[in-house]
């Protein structure tokens, strides 16, 4: 027990150091990384260096895997040099017996992970976009898909879908938007055309919009243009259309399930979000 406890500890040192050094590296190439892509010349050393920071977790999340690697060749070299691992060989101890405390670190490390990293990463995600949705960034305005971004909302009259070129990075502006609401009976019953719509608390405001009344003879002779500013009710919120958006890794682990009910409630897939998941639930076991 005690040999497995000294294992255990210089395991679980040396993977913070190397964790460490890889965080600070990362930090750092990141800071320029920054630093080149932004368009806008005020952004400061402090501003680009908080950029980083809120970006690098996500990044030391998906090379875990090689730091545990990296850690382990690190102590079986490290106690081969130091000639314990020759001692505790001529002691009787077998090498898979010897495995077993590097495996439960690894399988302890893993599961702290999921369950306590994996929420600080999907916090820090979705603080760098709001973050650098704030300055001009290229490509800060992007399209999701070939064939644009589609949204679905419910009201008491029906469905309305939602269907736009382009958005910004958390889908609270879209451009090049229709609106298509459905009556109860799933006919159709209007059809809204806009150049741009941002998301108010409880509603779109849309501008350079035209409306056709799906149910008249001529929607064509029926269609009016609407002001800028005219409301479109929705139930959407920013959250929801961000985490929408967003990679099934900016939704923490312990929302996911519930996120994916939702999902499935509105008629979108959740396949992806679904194979995330079962891969979350294999990573301590991966990393073992």
């Amino acid at each position: 027990m005690t040999l497995n406890l000294y294992i255990a500890r210089r395991f679980l040192w040396l993977f913070l150091r190397v964790f460490g050094g890889f965080f600070l590296m990362m930090t750092m190439i990141d800071i320029l990384d920054e630093l080149r892509n932004f368009n806008d010349p005020r952004i400061s050393f402090a501003e680009a260096a908080n950029l980083a920071l809120m970006n690098v977790p996500s990044t030391i999340y998906q090379v875990l895997p090689l730091i545990l690697v990296l850690t382990a060749i690190g102590l079986f070299l490290g106690l081969s040099r130091s000639s314990e691992l020759v001692v505790v060989r001529a002691a009787g101890r077998s090498g898979l017996s010897f495995l077993v405390a590097p495996v439960l670190t690894a399988l302890a490390i893993g599961a702290f992970a999921v369950a306590v990293f994996n929420p600080i990463v999907a916090a820090t995600s979705k603080r760098y976009d709001v973050l650098s949705a704030g300055h001009a960034r290229a490509g800060s305005v992007l399209s999701m898909a070939d064939g644009g971004l589609w949204l679905r909302q419910s009201s008491e009259d029906g469905q309305t879908v939602i269907h736009a070129e382009r958005a910004n990075l958390d889908g609270t502006e879209l451009f090049d938007v229709t609106f298509l609401s459905f009556a109860k009976d799933g006919t159709p019953a209007t059809r809204i055309t806009a150049k741009g719509a941002r998301l108010e608390p409880g509603y779109w405001a849309v501008t350079g919009g035209k409306t056709w009344p799906m149910a008249a003879a001529n929607p064509e002779q029926a269609a009016t243009l609407m002001k800028d500013g005219s409301a479109i009710l929705t139930d959407l919120t920013r959250d929801r259309i961000r985490d929408s958006f967003g990679t099934p890794s900016a939704i923490s682990f312990w929302n996911l399930p519930s996120y994916i009910r939702q999902l499935e409630a509105a008629g979108f897939s959740a396949r992806s979000h679904k194979v995330w998941f079962q891969m979350e639930l294999a990573q301590p076991l991966l990393l073992a």
